[in-house]
């Protein structure tokens, strides 16, 4: 369980730098250069996101229950998930009615996907990691909407939210068509 937590500690920790401080961001960027503060941050992204995939792994096995998921409340991840595919997707795809109206496609969908999760799982692992997302991404998404609305390169379009939501759900087929099971060992449909 150390490696899960340790990975989330690098993971989160570099991709919470403008929540405690965008000053702070600046000013590193700023005396590191921007190639060396990107290859730094990519650095210790990478490095977290294997400690986390690994710990996750190994913190499966035998995990203690902290929770029984409520049954009803189970299956709400399969509408949470696929909208936060959406989301992921939005914050990708050409500037579209979703980006502009959401701002942070990308935190508010983690926070989705993290949340469909908790509702669905309650071994401590699983806690750990999908509760530390949940609280990060609303902790993000929540700083983020005090700072100055992103500056989109050109108007919004339909065109991007149609891209946004088709590619949206064919992943979210996809996963729920069995890619979840072959990864992970798990059936969102079980």
């Amino acid at each position: 369980m150390i490696t899960l937590i340790i990975g989330l500690c690098i993971f989160l920790g570099i991709h919470s730098f403008r929540i405690v401080s965008e000053t702070g961001r600046a000013n590193t960027q700023r005396r590191l250069g921007e190639a060396r503060f990107k290859g730094a941050y990519s650095l210790l992204s990478i490095i977290g996101l294997v400690l986390v995939v690994y710990g996750y792994g190994w913190g499966r096995e035998g995990q203690a229950a902290l929770y029984e998921p409520v049954p009803g409340l189970r299956h709400l991840a399969l509408i949470l998930v696929p909208a936060a595919f959406v989301l992921v997707a939005a914050a990708y795809a050409p500037a579209g009615h979703i980006k502009k109206a959401v701002r942070h496609p990308m935190v508010l969908g983690t926070a989705l996907w993290a949340l469909g999760h908790l509702l669905s799982n309650g071994g401590m692992a699983d806690v750990i990691l999908f509760a530390a997302f949940f609280v990060w991404a609303v902790l993000d998404y929540l700083n983020s909407l005090g700072r100055n609305a992103p500056v989109l390169s050109e108007p919004p379009r339909v065109v991007g939210d149609v891209a946004a939501i088709a590619i949206g759900l064919v992943l979210s087929a996809i996963f729920v068509g069995g890619l979840h099971l072959w990864l992970f060992g798990v059936s969102p449909l079980a």
